[in-house]
């Protein structure tokens, strides 16, 4: 496996950087003012008052969608991971990603202690929904002006549920009286994209703009089938007055993608005979039916094309008016009908084809393809797959959200008095079977299993409804409610050189519901007159006999930063935080008691935060660095893994981010060095002291671009140092580097060509893997980032 390290594309982009034919194409007093914007660009996200960023004493960035085109990401996610401290494992596909930010744990997954925005309002009250994900339900498009990201302590009052930080993308809203339609190609995949957008003034006063997207192909990895159809829609239309405006926000998002579960690879991520790491998947043409039980244990069946299948419509509201006697008032609403659906096949184990057969049939069961050319015939190859699909029905993740706060000016000081409140629906169903589906990368069979008498154990590839290799666990159903309310108070004041603010946060919400778990009965599922083998065991759900939800939580956070400006060129900020994360339904089944009680030790999880930085500018850019600590509380269930977490982390580190502009040049990268350890654990003691898994040393960013007269060129290099599979310490992944490249030619002043080439030298980036310890077939089961995949669009700008 050839590895890139990011020193040698450092040292290749300073080398062009020197040259004297490059000085001459830009003047020197252009690049110090594009130095100095970066400065001075105004914070809108996560803070009561809007400040530079050489003024705050908060942790913020913000990247344009002309330095996310730089480096060509094809997920939304993949977009993440060009923010400072932000640890976005996006093997996922266009949703399901793991993020966390400076440290802080992702014991299970999704985006815990961190919380996605659409301009200012959350995309769902708890980023880490089981297969719910807060960034399935948004899509990165030519609508987003810009991703803002606040990391560290200053989150903790300023969003509920976000003690580590909030990432928000911001719309354009008509101001530039502008729009573009851009149609983009994989060149070496199948994807069909087109963008458009456009903004304008229909009169003195009164703005709109309008965009979104439509796609279909089948992805960057080989189904067999399309894995990616549909589109989005966003618009909003602004009215302004003399003391303020007030915007309406539209969405309408139906859109389906592939979702990449782990797949079989070995683990130093070579990839196995027939299953390419980098473009294969468990996915099927032969596979592409499920067949079983549903929410109301109806016959139904589900369909593995549709993958991740967000529908949203949402309505928003924002207004904001200076009013007499130094006041200001802000409010933002949002009302969104949320449902979808996930489904993906899990390899719940990969191994010997024998031992997997006995376990279902007993000894001397024998195997037959179940469909495929070779249907009928003997199975001879020594090792097969177990596939669990993780079917998964949301009903209603449907929300409404309001935040309204009042500032008041007294001088140099603002004081800001704000009010939160959230109705967030969960109401979903787990509908799991299982089948044995050979090991094979490209249109892979289904295997029927057969008792040494030639007793059929499976139909066509079922040889299970339900999952009773993990005891039936995932056959489940949710119908909750969660209320949040949260009055917050934050204070700011600048004396001279210094800026002082402290905020705090009253966090109260209330859950209320019902679950119920699998039950099991005899059922002619597929109405031939005849009870199988699979259909003497059926999992259902337990509809007779619900368990209760009915808990509430309650927490205080609150933040206290200065940030001090030592000369025009340089400043120095600290911050200590105490903020707190209130848990959903991944306590639904372990942790409610019997009368729908949670403990409160169980009910929130508290993060405590120290942060100190320094903003430096130079001549032709800026260097921040920021050293941080984290105290890290963590209860969670992880569903592939049947397992529960109780425990506290550790962590300690320090955060670069600079920007630095030659000539025609500019640079930018980010690097984040974290220590981290489990410094408790209630339920596995012996792991205390180990490195939280998939928490690397380093992660890092760089970004060049070459603008030239009619066009530009660029490279983005994203990495990880190695990090561990699991908590136990005994498998190390490898770390690696992410190259990607961009160009762009202006055929017109209205016309460009573009290629972006992302993974630019087919490189294995392994994020995670189920397995803590190497077998002995040297075989896992992992999740890489994707192989190389090339890409051209035409874009027409107006």
């Amino acid at each position: 496996m050839t590895t890139y390290t990011p020193g040698w594309f450092a040292l290749s982009a300073l080398t062009l950087a020197l040259s004297p034919t490059v000085w001459a194409q830009q003047s020197q007093d252009q690049a110090n003012a594009q130095a100095q914007n970066e400065l001075e660009k105004i914070i809108v996200t996560g803070v009561p008052q809007r400040r530079t960023v050489m003024a705050s004493s908060v942790s913020v960035s913000s990247i344009s969608a002309q330095q996310i085109s730089v480096a060509t990401p094809r997920t939304t996610a993949e977009a993440f991971r060009l923010l400072p401290g932000v640890r976005s494992e996006s093997t996922g596909g266009e949703g399901n990603a793991n993020i966390a930010v400076r440290g802080l744990p992702v014991a299970a997954g999704g985006a815990k202690f961190l919380q996605l925005q659409e301009d200012g309002l959350p995309i769902l009250q708890f980023g880490d929904i089981a297969f719910g994900n807060a960034d399935i339900f948004m899509r990165l498009d030519n609508t987003v002006q810009s991703i803002e990201s606040i990391r560290g302590g200053s989150a903790s009052t300023a969003a509920s549920n976000a003690p580590g930080g909030i990432i928000n993308f911001i719309s354009k809203t008509g101001e530039s009286e502008s729009g573009s339609i851009a149609t983009t190609l994989g060149l070496d995949y199948d994807e069909f994209r087109t963008d458009f957008e456009f903004g304008t003034y229909l009169s003195d006063t009164v703005r709109f703009h309008i965009g979104g997207f439509m796609r279909q192909g089948e992805g960057p990895r080989d189904t067999g089938y399309t894995g990616n159809k549909g589109g989005q829609v966003k618009a909003n239309l602004t009215k302004e007055f003399e003391s303020g405006y007030v915007r309406v926000y539209l969405k309408h998002l139906d859109d389906r993608s592939t979702g990449y579960l782990p797949m079989p690879m070995y683990a130093n991520g070579d990839s196995l005979p027939g299953f390419d790491a980098l473009s294969d998947t468990p996915h099927s043409v032969l596979f592409t039916q499920t067949q079983g039980l549903g929410a109301n244990n109806e016959v139904r069946r589900g369909d593995m094309r549709d993958g991740m299948h967000p529908q949203v419509d949402s309505v928003g509201v924002e207004a904001s008016f200076e009013l007499s006697n130094d006041w200001k008032i802000e409010n933002r609403f949002r009302v969104a009908k949320v449902k979808g659906t996930f489904n993906a096949p899990f390899p719940a184990e990969v191994g010997s084809a024998q031992s997997i057969a006995e376990s279902i049939a007993g000894e001397g069961a024998t195997l037959k393809y179940a469909n495929g050319a070779s249907a009928g015939s003997q199975f001879s190859d020594d090792n097969l797959m177990r596939i669990h699909t993780f079917d998964v029905e949301m009903q209603d993740f449907g929300s409404l959200v309001n935040d309204i706060k009042l500032t008041k000016q007294l001088g140099d000081t603002a004081l800001t008095f704000g009010y939160f409140a959230s109705e967030q629906a969960i109401e979903m169903s787990w509908l799991w079977n299982s089948y044995l589906l050979e090991l094979k990368g490209q249109n892979a069979a289904l295997l029927d299993v057969f008792a040494a008498d030639g007793t059929a154990f499976s139909d066509n590839g079922l040889y299970a409804y339900g999952t009773p290799a993990w005891g039936n666990c995932c056959q489940r159903n949710y119908n909750t409610d969660y209320s949040t309310r949260a009055p917050y108070l934050a204070v700011s004041s600048q004396v001279g050189d210094l800026t002082v603010d402290a905020s705090v946060r009253y966090d109260s919400g209330e859950a209320s519901g019902t679950y119920a778990g699998a039950v099991v009965s005899q059922r002619d599922v597929n109405a031939d007159g005849e009870i199988s083998k699979p259909e003497e065991q059926v999992a259902g759900i337990d509809l007779a006999n619900p368990s209760l939800v009915d808990y509430d939580w309650h927490y205080t956070s609150y933040s206290l930063g200065a940030n001090y400006q030592l000369s025009p060129t340089q400043a120095v900020f600290g911050r200590f935080s105490e903020g707190a994360r209130a848990n959903a339904d991944r306590l639904l089944f372990g942790k409610v008691n019997a009368d729908g009680s949670v403990a409160k030790e169980d009910a929130i999880d508290e993060v405590t935060q120290l942060e100190f930085g320094l903003k430096q500018r130079l001549e032709n850019g800026s260097v921040f660095a920021t050293a941080f600590y984290a105290q890290t509380e963590e209860q969670n269930f992880e569903a592939t893994s049947q397992r529960f977490f109780d425990r506290e982390y550790e962590a300690h580190g320090i955060e670069l981010e600079g920007v630095y502009f030659v000539g025609s040049f500019d640079f930018r990268g980010s690097l984040t060095w974290t220590d981290a350890e489990i410094a408790k654990d209630a339920l596995s003691p012996e792991v205390v002291g180990n490195t939280p898994r998939r928490q690397a040393d380093f992660i890092y960013s760089l970004m060049a671009r070459y603008n030239m007269a009619q066009g530009a060129v660029g490279l983005s290099l994203l990495g990880s140092t190695g990090a561990y599979a699991q908590d136990n310490n005994a498998l190390k992944f490898d770390g690696y580097t992410q190259v990607n490249a961009f160009a762009s030619y202006d055929m017109s002043d209205d016309l460009s060509l573009s290629l972006n080439v992302n993974n630019l030298f087919n490189a294995v980036g392994i994020t995670e893997a189920e397995e803590g310890i190497i077998p002995d077939s040297g075989i896992i089961r992992a999740r890489t980032i994707n192989g190389r995949t090339t890409s051209i669009t035409v874009k027409y700008q107006f």
